[in-house]
This record gives C-alpha cells, sequence and structure tokens, in this order.
C-alpha cells in the first residue's frame, strides 16, 4: 500500500482497497508535487461481500464494463506501457493466464 503512492502517475487518482489494520507512511513533498488524488473505500462486512457477489453472480450486477482491456500472460509485457498511458483510457486490465 505504501508503494502505491510511488507507482500512481502525475494527476492520478489512487483507490486504496484493503483491510490494513497498521500505518500507511507515503512521501508528502511527493504527494503534492504529483498532485495526486486519493479516494478510500471504507472496510466492508462478509455480509456484505456475499450481497455483491450475489449481484454479480445473478447478472443484477454487470460487471463488464470493468475491465476494459485484456492481454495473455506471454503479451502482457507489450501492453504494459499502454496501459499506463491515460489516453489509452484503461480502467481495468486483466491478465488472463492458462
Amino acid at each position: 500500500m505504501n508503494t502505491a503512492f510511488d507507482l500512481t502517475g502525475s494527476g492520478g487518482r489512487l483507490t486504496m482497497v484493503s483491510l490494513v489494520q497498521a500505518d500507511i507512511t507515503f512521501n508528502d513533498p511527493e504527494f503534492h508535487r504529483k498532485e495526486l488524488t486519493v479516494f478510500a473505500t471504507r472496510n466492508s462486512t462478509a455480509a456484505d461481500f456475499r450481497r455483491i457477489i450475489s449481484l454479480i453472480e445473478s447478472g443484477t450486477a454487470d460487471t463488464t464494463p470493468w475491465i476494459t482491456h485484456r492481454a495473455g500472460f506471454d503479451g502482457m509485457i507489450g501492453e504494459f506501457e499502454n496501459w499506463l498511458d491515460p489516453e489509452f483510457g484503461v480502467i481495468k486490465a486483466m491478465v488472463e493466464v492458462g
């Protein structure tokens, strides 16, 4: 979680999704230089996860738009640079293994 700040590009948005129970630290001057926006999610309960999984399994929650780019494991390296470029409009990139 700490290195996520380093991996986020200038002007980027970082969404923290975790169950970390410890402190998270980051370099404040670098954070401001990059002008990052940080979003945090709330901790969900097991019941929340069961409900969401049920909605996905039933088709009520359409997850199709969530994954905008895909590559096989062997092709991932060739695509990675594009995935980092905002011009490519990546929301979520999926690496397919197997």
